[in-house]
């Protein structure tokens, strides 16, 4: 049974830092990407980043670029979103996702399956 598992989401001032995990059971990431998205409220649920199996290969959305570092642990198999510079419009649920391919090419609507989510706010 797949299961992913998202903690470390909190409550943050502007400028800071939160890293999220993303623990993941009944599958291998050696063989899926994982993606993380997120989902502000009234608003539709967005990519973020993806990190490929194969050769731990990044993407990331125009927003979080330079600011979101994702990375993955295969013996733990987790995988974080190390995110700094925190701004209050990155205030979200944020989900990972197993993508259904080893790659993130349109990985946005290559979802397998979910996350629960876990809350950020960013607010001073």
């Amino acid at each position: 049974q797949v299961q992913l598992v998202e903690s470390g989401g909190g409550l943050v001032q502007p400028g800071g830092s939160l890293r999220l995990s993303c623990a993941a059971s009944g599958f291998s990431l050696g063989y899926f990407a994982i993606g993380w998205f997120r989902q502000a409220p009234g608003q539709e649920r967005e990519g973020v980043s993806c990190i490929r199996s194969n050769d731990g290969g990044t993407y990331y959305e125009d927003s979080v670029k330079d600011r979101f570092t994702i990375s993955r642990d295969n013996a733990k198999n987790t995988v974080y979103l190390q995110m700094n510079s925190l701004k209050p419009e990155d205030t979200a649920v944020y989900y990972c996702a197993q993508i259904t391919r080893n790659n993130c090419i349109n990985y946005v609507t290559r979802v397998g399956h979910w996350g629960q989510g876990t809350q950020v706010i960013v607010s001073s």
